[in-house]
């Protein structure tokens, strides 16, 4: 008995420890998932009318760069020569590489657009965007970044494209994608004729911050409570507009500021290089050029 009356008060102070810590336990999992609750709050927010999304297009939601997809298309349409094809071909293998804008190359490749299309129809060029987009454009959407901002539309919110591309042909993509409209770069035209003149400058840099600015103005949304997503330094302006900034696949000066900033980061390239630098696979290389060589042959067999 002795024994038995040794054990007796054991046991019922191991089952006081037990209750005592599931308790604690209970405790600090409340205290844990309260303190993630507040750190990570849910986002996007369901049904905050008041907060948007705004996504850069050029290796943000597209791999390569639109303009020069559409380049391409003008001239299976015949609206260039082969030498312009050329120098599209090696804008578009240069962006790929770099993983960067070059200003001078972008602002080449805008002066040659204009020049392309001066004398055309707006909804001519509207209609050969959408058959340029299933040739050339929709394989090449990263569905990474699709998948966030459907995550914005299924929160009921709105997502626009923000982009130097014509916003001709940001409207198609962001009509194809599901998504609210695009900002883009407006050409001038006259009677529904492209004159080979822009309205304004570009929508690049801090023309894309004021873009958004002035949206959300008009549409009476609170910055603090959008989202931006780029890939370039280029576009840190509209990026510090928002109170939730990404920087997505970003070029190496825009990946050190998004550091520097605690901004989040996702990169959906392949292969360690790629994520520094956004060097494509020598698959994507290999198409580009062979791509171009069999344009050029076609080209001249024909003439």
């Amino acid at each position: 008995m002795a024994a038995l009356g040794w054990l007796t008060p054991r046991r019922r102070s191991a089952t006081a420890r037990s209750v005592l810590a599931g308790e604690a336990s209970a405790e600090a999992a409340r205290k844990s998932t309260q303190e993630v609750s507040e750190r990570e709050p849910e986002f996007p927010v369901v049904g905050d009318e008041r907060a948007a999304a705004f996504f850069d297009l050029d290796n943000t939601v597209m791999q390569g760069a639109a303009l020069f997809h559409f380049g391409r298309g003008l001239y299976k349409r015949k609206f260039f020569d082969t030498r312009e094809l050329a120098r599209f071909a090696w804008q578009q293998a240069w962006f790929r590489l770099a993983g960067v804008e070059d200003p001078e190359h972008m602002q080449e490749a805008r002066d040659s657009a204009l020049s392309i299309v001066q004398g055309h129809r707006v909804s001519e060029l509207q209609t050969i965007g959408e058959e340029i987009y299933d040739e050339y454009m929709a394989e090449r959407i990263w569905p990474g970044t699709r998948a966030l901002a459907q995550a914005h539309l299924d929160a009921g919110q709105r997502v626009w494209l923000v982009t130097a591309a014509p916003v001709e042909i940001a409207t198609v993509i962001a009509r194809r994608l599901g998504l609210t409209g695009a900002l883009g770069t407006v050409a001038e035209s006259v009677d529904g004729v492209y004159t080979g003149k822009l309205v304004g400058e570009p929508l690049h840099g801090p023309a894309k911050a004021e873009a958004v600015r002035a949206l959300a103005l008009a549409e009476e949304l609170d910055l603090g409570r959008c989202a931006a997503y780029s890939d370039s330094h280029n576009d840190i302006p509209m990026l510090s507009l928002v109170g939730h900034p990404y920087a997505i696949n970003p070029d190496s000066k825009l990946r050190k500021h998004a550091r520097r900033m605690d901004w989040r980061l996702r990169d959906y390239r392949t292969g360690r290089k790629a994520a520094k630098v956004g060097i494509p696979a020598a698959a994507g290389v290999g198409a580009v050029a062979g791509g171009t060589a069999a344009a050029i042959a076609l080209h001249r067999k024909r003439r």
